[in-house]
């Protein structure tokens, strides 16, 4: 897990409906779980339709987690969906040394001078893109998995590869399947920090 000061690493997720950021942030904590640490995944859902802004939540421990509330200080925010930012304050409760992973093609110094940020680690991938070039879908959940591993290197991104194999190997067609592996080892190559 990356040093954050404490055992607990607490990730707010933030995407429109349909893009994965619930079932990304189940697949996350799932992987840290088979690599032994505590965890909890678990969204928060506003109108429940396509498209619709959808928060989730990830904590992950190295000892029991006692908390069952929303995650209000993350440690890292995830933005899916690069147009939230002109609609939702993604950065609510991110403390000026937490870490910002934008779904963007966009350069992580332009991002800041756009939303004139102060503080704050920052982070950019083109995961819908690493998504159409492995998936041939705009499926941005899998690549954020590895921008994360690969912006904080909590986990290990070949760990979390081969335990996404094993989970849904019943669940995909082999194509499908390592088209998502291959979004997650991209991703975490590919993530740019500033």
């Amino acid at each position: 897990m990356a040093d954050t000061g404490k055992k607990m690493l607490e990730i707010r997720w933030h995407g429109r409906g349909g893009q994965g950021a619930v079932t990304a942030s189940k697949v996350l904590a799932e992987s840290a779980m088979s690599l032994g640490k505590f965890i909890q995944a678990f969204p928060e859902y506003g109108s429940e339709r396509q498209g619709a802004p959808v928060k989730s939540f990830t904590r992950i421990s190295d000892t029991k987690i006692r908390q069952y509330n929303q995650v209000t200080e993350p440690d890292v925010v995830i933005v899916l969906d690069a147009t939230l930012l002109d609609a939702v304050d993604v950065t609510e409760g991110l403390s000026e040394d937490g870490t910002l992973i934008i779904n963007t093609q966009a350069k992580p110094a332009d991002v800041r001078k756009m939303m004139k940020l102060k503080g704050r680690k920052l982070f950019t991938v083109d995961a819908t893109g690493i998504s159409l070039r492995n998936l041939g879908k705009a499926i941005p959940n899998t690549p954020m998995i590895g921008a994360l591993i690969g912006a904080t290197k909590m986990l290990d991104p070949n760990g979390v590869a081969e335990d996404f194999r094993v989970k849904f190997r019943t669940k995909f067609k082999t194509e499908i399947l390592e088209g998502n592996v291959q979004s997650i080892l991209d991703a975490y190559q590919e993530v740019v920090a500033e």
